[in-house]
């Protein structure tokens, strides 16, 4: 999930320096998007990992 993040970061910052701000700005919206969702996934992982009583590997 974070390539995607990254992905759209990189195509974001690429088509704003072409000058085409308005897709720029919604590359920009959806890395935003999924990153969040990213965030929400990993603590609902995170808590369901310590109910269960397991250590997360390293």
């Amino acid at each position: 999930m974070l390539n995607w993040v990254l992905t759209f970061l990189v195509v974001a910052i690429v088509v704003a320096i072409f000058g085409f701000s308005g897709i720029s700005g919604t590359a920009v919206d959806i890395a935003k998007t999924i990153f969040f969702i990213f965030v929400v996934l990993l603590v609902i992982s995170l808590i369901a990992n310590a109910v269960r009583g397991k250590l997360p590997k390293i």
